[in-house]
């Protein structure tokens, strides 16, 4: 999801003798200067910050850095510079034996501000409540007691087009938008990063959120065959392998959505029980019963309808008869418009808990996601507070926190984006790696069962490295980190995975 630094133009000039005895400017000839390269612009030095933060009762000293990385062609040229911003532990006595994590967000076309100011950084934006309410304007950062720094060095990165990494002249934004593109890009810098901080022997992890999974199952192969840098962990957050999980209108998507909207409509007690116990027999519901009803298409007798309707309705709380006149098949956006119809509301689309008053009762889906837009402000204006004030960085470019990258190019390999065999690779290939899934019970952008079928289908995956994924699940949505309790919890998970992959 937006951010800018002064460039200083290295301008390089040649002195011309003053033409003798008053004659005409243009009759003096000078002698040519040897022809040379325009010189390249250079990013402006690195801003670094020594602060400190208490977790877990311990002060944790550390060093902050806000830089731009050049990454170049083979003949030296620039092609892009990209924003990051890394924390560092300061008493650490050898940092090559210190993991450090890099943590990127998704969009395509969003940057780490997320992730960063929402839960992995030492500084957190101050929310209201549980994660479902707008904060008073302006928002501001607090110190986040819940960081992984303790554990970790921290590194987000800004992809080309978003933050304010950009691409250099003679270079254009599309050059670095699609698939293997932004992987690519990603990769060189993670490779410069690791070169430069001489942090090869450190243990090296992965965290992507939404689009950044997929990301970062493509990075965790391509680090790996074209650097020859093994991998201790990735972390999947609220993200997706296979878009055709997502796909609208595919009986597959049905099937992925409906446990989430099981959590869902729990969660506004629409349904009654122990919520897990019901995902888990709609999840059952949805993989088999459901799925062969669905296969059978208009081959699927009256009765069987209606009994499928029935299980339908007690699964989600929509009535059957919503289910039978949309043929058993409701997509997210119907469903976050009809489950508090009758209530006047609509519910997010990140986090399906965020439910706002509507005026149009009768319409088809929502206008808005509620659940983004009590965030998007906070973000943008926290993040610029903390870079000017705090850290002491400024630029005159817009801080792009989400923007624009299309058309995005997908993967050549498939009609539709699926790196779930790139990740499959990469786990065979180092059976030192390990994956942790991370989903909240209420997301409708990414629904945890989308990941989870991706996986299950690795069929050439050995048995024992099936061993090496683990799931974790929350109460909130994409960004559950909003809710206190969820980032409380993912702290320990994230401090038991990294701790577990220590020799």
């Amino acid at each position: 999801m937006r951010f800018v630094l002064a460039l200083y133009l290295c301008l390089g000039f040649s002195a011309i003798a003053a033409p003798e005895g008053g004659k005409p400017a243009e009759a003096a000839k000078p002698a040519e200067a040897p022809k040379t390269e325009p010189a390249a612009d250079k990013p402006a030095a690195p801003k670094i910050h020594e602060s400190s933060v208490l977790i877990g009762g311990k002060t944790i000293p550390y060093k902050v850095t806000v830089a731009k990385l050049r990454i170049e062609q083979d003949d030296g040229k620039p092609r892009a510079s990209i924003f990051h911003i890394s924390y560092e532990r300061s008493d650490v006595v050898d940092p090559a034996t210190r993991p450090v994590l890099f943590a990127f967000n998704g969009g395509p076309g969003s940057s780490a501000v997320w992730l960063h100011l929402g839960a992995l950084g030492p500084k957190r934006v101050e929310m209201p409540g549980n994660g479902t309410e707008a904060p008073h304007p302006p928002a501001r950062v607090i110190d986040n007691p819940l960081s992984i720094l303790d554990v970790c060095d921290l590194v987000f990165i800004d992809p080309v087009s978003t933050g304010y990494s950009r691409a250099e002249k003679d270079n254009k934004p599309g050059d670095f938008h699609g698939l293997n593109e932004d992987v690519e890009s990603v990769g060189d810098f993670i490779r410069r990063w690791v070169t430069e901080h001489e942090r090869w022997a450190s243990p090296k992890y992965l965290l992507g959120e939404s689009y950044g999974g997929i990301r970062a199952a493509g990075l965790a192969s391509h680090l790996q065959s074209r650097f020859g840098m093994s991998l201790n962990g990735v972390v999947l957050l609220s993200t997706l392998l296979d878009f055709s999980t997502l796909e609208g209108g595919s009986d597959l998507g049905y099937l992925v959505y409906l446990p989430s909207f099981t959590g869902v409509a729990h969660f506004h007690k629409k349904i009654n029980g122990e919520r897990d116990v019901l995902v888990r027999e709609c999840t059952e519901f949805a993989f088999g019963e459901y799925a062969s009803a669905l296969l059978k298409g208009n081959a699927l007798d009256p009765s069987a309808r209606e009994a499928i309707a029935a299980k339908l309705a007690h699964f989600t709380g929509i009535d059957p008869a919503v289910w039978l006149a949309h043929n058993l098949r409701l997509d997210a956006t119907f469903f976050r418009a009809e489950l508090l119809r009758k209530e006047g509301k609509v519910i997010g689309r990140f986090d399906a808990r965020v439910a706002w008053d509507t005026a149009d009762q009768a319409a088809q889906g929502p206008d808005c996601d509620p659940s983004f837009e009590l965030a998007y402000g906070a973000f943008s204006t926290a993040m610029l507070d903390y870079l000017g004030r705090d850290l002491g960085y400024k630029e005159d470019r817009p801080y792009e926190v989400l923007t624009g990258v299309g058309p995005w190019r997908g993967d050549p390999d498939n009609a539709v984006m699926n790196v779930s065999r790139r990740l499959g690779n990469a786990l065979r290939d180092n059976p030192y790696l390990r994956v942790l899934v991370m989903a909240g019970y209420t997301d409708l952008a990414t629904p945890p069962e989308g990941v989870a079928y991706s996986l299950r289908h690795l069929l050439d995956m050995p048995a024992a490295t099936r061993g090496n994924i683990v799931t974790a699940r929350f109460d909130g949505g994409h960004m559950f980190y909003l809710n206190p309790p969820d980032l409380a919890k993912a702290r320990t998970d994230l401090v038991k995975f990294i701790e577990a992959g220590k020799r």
